[in-house]
């Protein structure tokens, strides 16, 4: 999943402490960070489901979906096929 988020970043700040409590106790994560500044301001998640729709529920829960921060959201399914990590993410 790629965000992008809004301009608000007083509202993103005050919302990011539930934000990583959120994520952190989601066993379906394997990974998130957010873009260096040097970039447009979003984020990288990466989950292991089902299928796109239990990630747009994982997002729909998300406290940045209901504080209104998130301004484009891409859900994507990606299978690594190569390099060290490869397998490591895709077992299951």
């Amino acid at each position: 999943m790629i965000y992008t988020y809004t301009d608000d970043t007083d509202t993103r700040m005050q919302a990011r402490p539930k934000h990583r409590d959120y994520l952190a106790a989601l066993p379906e994560l394997v990974v998130a960070g957010a873009w260096s500044p040097s970039e447009p301001a979003g984020g990288l998640l990466i989950f292991r489901a089902a299928d796109k729709s239990a990630v747009q529920k994982i997002l729909d829960a998300d406290p940045y979906a209901e504080a209104g921060v998130i301004a484009n959201v891409e859900i994507r399914e990606w299978v690594p096929p190569l390099g060290p990590a490869a397998a490591a993410i895709t077992q299951e």
